[in-house]
């Protein structure tokens, strides 16, 4: 394979479509994740088969395409790869410091005995605590991945399939769509999936909760759309008809008001559950997120343009947007946080006041560190230092 790379590309230009579902992605991410949070039955994710982890995937497939397939036209397949690797360390170490900074803020609330609930068994972390030895080297290896910490593992396997799509492309940009769909078919199949308690006694057959080569269908699935190797659908009144269709059959079988007034409801999904199956990324899960992606592209207009209005909507897009742009640091951010609002959401009680306080106290918080990271990104320093006054010339035999 040659390192070939074009000369000049012209540069990407940020899509704020993306930055804004990314953003939306994060703040259902954070109410999904709060403990007993009463606001999450009222996520998307209650009126159908797919939730807020198939945006996740779904846009960070699009972000590769615009941060990594750019370095592999410019600089080269090997360079490419570089950069990938350079990622997954960055990521690799961002998933170690969520497991160990949430497992010791759950001690810590354990210890100081003023939060009624086991928030450590709460976690299913004794397991760790008790054969530390074997389980810091599962942890440091991926072979002991708890369900609560799995997004970030699966987004590790998924980056290092990048490379090899992107040499398949180098032949036929078919190549990566159709080898990522077959992947899909050996991973539901064939059982690909990677073990989770690899060092417990006795030993545990349990795999990671999403399998990331059956999960890599929707990330490349965004990164084949942004790349080009797949053309956006066409805008068509039968297509958006289709894709509400899909979206409205599918609440039925997934709100929980009817799961439970159904019967035939009930029996359907437990015959058919590998369909809507998260672990291994059921086919109807990959539907209704389709359905439901296409009208939210239709819905924006082109380019997004209807994200713009008068000031207070700018200004909300605006706001999500900032989450979105900044979604690795908001989600390690949103995962630690989540646990630690639900303990206090535990103690206080589930009212509307307090569930209110908890939600919008966690919405600061992950638009803050988007706010932060942003300027520490701007690297605001180096403007400061370009744009201050020279100093006089020193007086010969003063020391500086």
């Amino acid at each position: 394979m040659t390192s070939t790379a074009t000369p000049n590309p012209a540069p990407r230009i940020r899509d704020p479509r993306l930055d804004f579902f990314r953003g939306v992605g994060m703040f259902i991410i954070l109410i999904a994740h709060i403990t007993n949070n009463p606001w999450t039955l009222y996520i998307p994710a209650r009126f159908g088969f797919s939730d807020a982890t198939e945006m996740f995937v779904f846009c960070s497939g699009m972000a590769s395409a615009i941060a990594f397939g750019a370095v592999f036209s410019r600089a080269g397949f090997w360079w490419g790869t570089v950069r990938i690797l350079h990622r997954i360390w960055q990521v690799y170490w961002v998933h170690v410091g969520v497991f160990l900074t949430t497992l010791a803020l759950m001690v810590a609330l354990n210890a100081s005995g003023v939060f009624p609930r086991d928030e450590v068994g709460a976690l299913n972390l004794y397991p760790f605590l008790k054969s530390g030895g074997a389980n810091v080297i599962g942890l440091l290896t991926l072979t002991y991945v708890p369900n609560y910490f799995d997004i970030l593992p699966m987004y590790l396997v998924i980056l290092a399939l990048i490379p090899p799509m992107m040499a398949l492309s180098r032949i036929d940009p078919m190549l990566p769509v159709i080898a990522s769909a077959g992947l899909w078919v050996a991973a539901s199949f064939g059982g690909l999936n990677l073990p989770a308690e690899l060092w417990f006694e006795p030993a545990s057959a349990r795999t990671w909760f999403f399998d990331p080569f059956a999960w890599q269908l929707v990330f490349f699935t965004g990164f084949a759309l942004m790349s080009g190797w797949l053309p956006p659908p066409p805008v068509r009144p039968w297509l958006v008809w289709l894709a509400v269709g899909v979206v409205v059959l599918s609440v039925p079988f997934a709100w929980y008001k009817a799961i439970n007034a159904l019967s035939f409801v009930q029996e359907w999904r437990r015959d058919w559950s590998v369909l809507f199956d998260k672990s291994g990324f059921g086919i109807l899960r990959y539907a209704h997120f389709l359905a439901l992606a296409y009208l939210a592209w239709v819905a924006v207009g082109p380019g997004g343009r209807r994200l713009s209005g008068g000031p207070v909507r700018t200004r909300v897009v605006r706001v999500i947007s900032g989450v979105g742009q900044q979604s690795l640091a908001v989600f390690a951010t949103s995962m630690v946080l989540a646990r630690v609002l639900g303990a206090f959401l535990h103690l206080w009680g589930y009212g509307p006041v307090v569930t209110l306080a908890v939600n919008l106290a966690g919405f600061a918080a992950i638009i803050g560190v988007a706010a932060l990271m942003g300027v520490i990104k701007r690297q605001p320093w180096n403007v400061a230092r370009s744009t201050s006054p020279v100093p006089d010339a020193v007086p010969a035999g003063v020391r500086t």
